[in-house]
């Protein structure tokens, strides 16, 4: 969703006065509101995984009263062409994918050696079929001090004024282990700037919250935890105030660069060319071993040479 936004950006770029609806599940409407190009986010009325074929067919026609002129589709999917198709959209955008024929009008061919970033196969999808390769807007996500005044209250925070440094640390990736950087490591710099006057905060959701409680045993308990304890939307509002970022590659490492933070992005099994941080603070730390990057949740070769050959020394070299 986050790379989504500059598709967004760049249909607002060539068409200022257009309004744009987005269709996307439930969990990512709070964060559709921090993006200023969106008039009006609806939410998907399925759980993800579930076909439905009746409610995307119902969901189209209470559509069509909208009027919309185009649909684009990032989903490759074939059911989710079917809202489009019974809205009667009449331009109705997307990679072929699953055999989209008739459910699509405006299909594109998708050239992976051309569009190398998931980000340029989205951004594509706004400009011309002959069109080069599209100049990607780096995502740019609102967040009002109001919104952030609400966070520090009910969290009750109590910002170091003296030193107002916060270190925020995602230390989980919903993919799996081959993307996590070891918890261990994480403790390693927590350790270092708390002693350099830093608050030291922990983000992710109730899955990461193992790694969390051993980078807080680590380190005395003097790390603030959110992991599990707050919503997307909150979560959000709360990496706003950070200093820096040190995260996997994962959806809050793409929230924290659309936030404008300094980003350490650390991969392993992942591609950063395929995936990285949209911001030009971003540092993205991978060793390119020869087997990486392999996609694996686990490591095939049951070493994780890929994170544990990247020391906590190195981040803090480019935290510095």
């Amino acid at each position: 969703m986050v790379m989504a936004q500059s598709l967004f950006i760049a249909l607002k770029n060539s068409h200022p006065g257009c309004q744009i609806d987005v269709l996307a599940p439930a969990w990512t409407l709070s964060l559709l509101e921090t993006m200023p190009e969106v008039s009006k986010a609806i939410a998907i009325p399925l759980p993800r995984g579930k076909f439905g074929l009746m409610a995307r067919i119902k969901l189209g026609l209470s559509l069509r009263s909208e009027g919309y002129d185009q649909a684009i589709l990032l989903p490759n999917t074939w059911k989710s062409a079917l809202t489009p198709f019974f809205a009667h959209i009449p331009v109705r955008t997307g990679y072929l994918g699953e055999c989209r024929w008739g459910l699509l009008n405006d299909i594109r061919t998708l050239d992976k050696s051309l569009l190398t970033m998931t980000v340029q196969r989205f951004v594509a999808l706004a400009l011309p079929i002959d069109a080069l390769p599209p100049v990607c807007p780096q995502p740019a996500l609102s967040i009002s001090q109001d919104r952030q005044q609400v966070v520090i209250e009910q969290f009750k925070l109590t910002l170091n004024t003296a030193s107002a440094n916060i270190l925020a640390l995602c230390p989980g990736a919903e993919y799996g282990p081959a993307k996590r950087w070891p918890a261990q490591y994480y403790a390693d710099v927590a350790r270092h700037k708390i002693a350099q006057g830093w608050q030291v905060w922990l983000f992710g959701s109730a899955k990461d919250q193992a790694d969390a409680a051993q980078i807080n045993s680590e380190t005395s308990g003097l790390c603030t935890d959110f992991t599990g304890r707050t919503s997307l939307a909150e979560a959000v509002d709360l990496m706003s105030l950070a200093t820096a970022v040190i995260s996997n590659d994962s959806g809050l490492m793409h929230v924290a660069a659309a936030l404008n933070k300094k980003v350490i992005a650390i991969y392993g099994s992942s591609d950063p060319g395929f995936t990285p941080p949209l911001n030009d603070k971003a540092h993205i730390i991978s060793l390119n071993l020869d087997c990486a990057p392999c996609f694996k949740r686990e490591c095939p070769l049951g070493h994780s040479h890929c994170l544990t050959g990247i020391l906590p020394e190195q981040v803090l070299d480019v935290l510095s």
